[in-house]
């Protein structure tokens, strides 16, 4: 089964857009976001072509392929119009005999993990920097940001296929990539 994951869109129909011409290169299985779908946030800037509406048009059409769990910025309001599950605040993945928690981050992170056997990995976005690191007792991957990316890393996702984890830009260029 392949994977591909990716996090904080933050309403960006622009970027939107390039996250599902990824998804359709890569031919996934399944696309998994880890939330903050289509608010920006107050913190954040607007990001390129803020058009939630173009968004949630987008995600609409492909729902049978989506896995999603709630973001800090995700609410009721947003469920009501899009058509797959988003509140769920985390999602358990069993894949090559490995299971990932995935999760948005803003709850459960590094710093706050949630109950984990040595070798799982804890799957979240939230900081919009990408990350592959081991704790000692888990694995922590994050895709960073599709919109919103953070301390100059590309925007991007993850894939997953076969025990490979790889971090990719828009354009499908492979920059980091992870055995597990």
């Amino acid at each position: 089964m392949k994977l591909m994951i990716a996090s904080d869109i933050h309403g960006s129909g622009y970027y939107c857009r390039q996250m599902l011409g990824a998804y359709r290169r890569e031919h996934a299985d399944r696309l998994v976001l880890l939330g903050d779908i289509l608010y920006h946030g107050p913190r954040n800037d607007l990001p390129r072509e803020y058009e939630p509406k173009e968004v949630i048009s987008m995600l609409n059409g492909v729902k049978q392929e989506l896995l999603c769990v709630r973001g800090n910025c995700d609410t009721e309001v947003d469920q009501m119009v899009l058509e797959f599950p988003i509140l769920a605040d985390y999602c358990f993945l069993e894949i090559g005999g490995k299971t990932m928690f995935a999760t948005h981050g803003h709850v459960f992170n590094p710093n706050h993990p949630p109950m984990l056997k040595a070798g799982d990995i804890l799957l979240n976005g939230h900081t919009h920097i990408p990350a592959c690191e081991e704790t000692g007792a888990f694995w922590y991957l994050n895709p960073g940001s599709v919109s919103i990316p953070k301390e100059g890393s590309p925007h991007g996702y993850l894939t997953y296929e076969n025990g490979m984890f790889e971090w990719k830009d828009m354009k499908g260029e492979v920059w980091k990539k992870k055995l597990l």
